[in-house]
């Protein structure tokens, strides 16, 4: 039997299979699910960014849909509608990204979103071959990517300067017990010697 989770923060359905519920004492049971909506944020069970990048784009665009009237004004300068753009648009596609583990696709992802909305609010099409850093130029800001690592450097300060007994500074400074064999993992000298071979 198959499951739902429905977030009525992102609209997004969470389905699992297999294990249904996990009892947890005290006459309640939790649900069993592959991605949990918490806060706004997307948790999934691998324990990367995608489903978290993928819900924050919907919102964002969410967003931008309706203030498209105000962003694609003529009678607003460019740089008003950047403004409005960062403060309520961006600031939702970035929510929560403090403690993403964003990888190389994540940011292209996210990057490619924004820069839709942008020629959008630009009034400039794909075929029009204006690059993009001269479009965030007329609406006086930065690449999201650039953003997104700053939130995340600034997160990881605000974390290394709690007391010791906050739990993520233990989580940070948690050493595993038990020794590592020696070498690379299995798994990736398998890969990296895939890399090595010559094509044929």
């Amino acid at each position: 039997m198959m499951k739902a989770f429905i977030c009525r923060g992102c609209l997004n359905p969470v389905t699992s299979t297999g294990h249904t519920s996990v009892d947890i004492g005290a006459s309640a049971d939790l649900e069993v699910v592959d991605k949990f909506c918490y806060l706004g944020d997307m948790l999934s069970v691998d324990g990367d960014a995608d489903a978290a990048v993928e819900t924050r784009s919907r919102t964002g665009w969410n967003k931008f849909r309706q203030l498209v009237p105000l962003l694609t004004n003529r009678d607003i300068s460019l740089i008003r509608r950047g403004r409005l753009y960062s403060s309520c648009v961006r600031s939702n596609m970035l929510h929560g990204s403090e403690t993403w583990p964003v990888r190389k696709e994540n940011e292209v992802a996210i990057q490619r979103a924004e820069m839709r909305m942008v020629r959008w609010m630009c009034n400039v099409k794909v075929k029009d071959r204006v690059p993009s850093k001269e479009l965030r130029e007329r609406l006086g800001i930065d690449d999201i990517v650039l953003i997104l690592q700053q939130n995340r450097l600034r997160w990881y300060g605000h974390a290394l300067r709690k007391e010791h007994t906050y739990w993520v500074k233990k989580c940070m400074e948690y050493e595993v017990e038990g020794s590592r064999p020696r070498g690379r993992p299995k798994e990736d000298m398998e890969r990296g010697c895939a890399k090595r071979l010559p094509s044929t």
